[in-house]
């Protein structure tokens, strides 16, 4: 089992990030591929999960060990699968995530892909008052295509995140919703964008 990667980043895309390692490319599934920026010069260390199933062994790739910590929390939920949890760990607001779950917060939580009502019951049931130490102490060890072109234009970080958006499982009316106020967004890069596309979500 691999605990993590030291590698290059060589391409990043809407769905994966590849890790070079060892002259190796790895593709790597994580919650914001544009967090990463490819650099073919200097190497990045990716915490990884392996999933083995019967015909299938896939990589999960995390920026700190406080994103892998939740990750494996998240797994043991019935209910939540990989995917699921990705969508939950795209927002990067983890402290919320677990403010929410210790105050039963279920409407908080069905913002969320893949959430449904059953599911963030079971999320506040198995994991109420097991993540908020372990958090803490993670973050200090591990520091660290939807058609909506009225909105879109040219913007290539606006298109890319909306293109990870829909990598995460969020619907085409779900993006729609936030659309018009995230094309208002000045952001410098995909990953800034992605992020308040994220915010807007979760908060509206």
């Amino acid at each position: 089992m691999y605990e993590y990667f030291r590698g290059k980043i060589t391409a990043v895309t809407p769905y994966y990030i590849v890790v070079e390692v060892g002259m190796i490319g790895y593709q790597v599934y994580v919650s914001n591929p544009f967090r990463y920026q490819v650099d073919e010069q200097n190497e990045k260390k990716v915490y990884i999960y392996q999933a083995v199933r019967e015909n299938d062994i896939t990589l999960f790739g995390f920026w700190d060990l406080s994103e892998k910590t939740i990750f494996v929390k998240l797994l043991n939920v019935s209910g939540i699968g990989p995917k699921s949890a990705l969508a939950i760990l795209a927002n990067d607001d983890h402290q919320g995530l677990v403010t929410a779950i210790d105050n039963e917060d279920i409407g908080y939580l069905i913002k969320f892909p893949g959430v449904g009502k059953k599911t963030a019951k079971q999320i506040v049931l198995d994991l109420k008052g097991k993540m908020g130490e372990k958090l803490v102490q993670d973050e200090l060890i591990g520091q660290q295509g939807l058609e909506i072109s009225d909105h879109v234009g040219s913007n290539q970080y606006l298109e890319e995140s909306i293109a990870a958006l829909s990598a995460l499982g969020y619907t085409k009316t779900e993006v729609k919703r936030i659309s018009k106020q995230l094309a208002k967004f000045s952001g410098s890069s995909t990953d800034e964008y992605l992020r308040e596309a994220l915010k807007l979500l979760i908060n509206k």
